[in-house]
């Protein structure tokens, strides 16, 4: 399986708070499963008011979220 490239916050930011997936779920009215894929970081995509309503929720901006974590640096071609 291929490293990700984006890492998610969201268990992190949960332990923090102690806030379960259900708790989440009900303040927020988003999706159980999506939650519980970004927690467990099984997520391969995230809708824009997805990110939008967490951060709104948490107070935090997207980069407190996630985090961009470069597997490797490629070399542009033809150089």
């Amino acid at each position: 399986m291929e490293q990700q490239m984006v890492k998610c916050h969201l268990s992190k930011i949960m332990g923090e708070r102690r806030l379960k997936i259900s708790d989440l779920a009900r303040d927020t009215g988003l999706n159980r499963g999506t939650l519980t894929r970004l927690y467990h970081e099984s997520a391969e995509r995230i809708e824009l008011n997805v990110v939008d309503a967490l951060c709104t929720y948490f107070g935090c901006g997207v980069a407190e979220l996630f985090e961009h974590i470069p597997n490797s640096v490629e070399k542009p071609k033809n150089q």
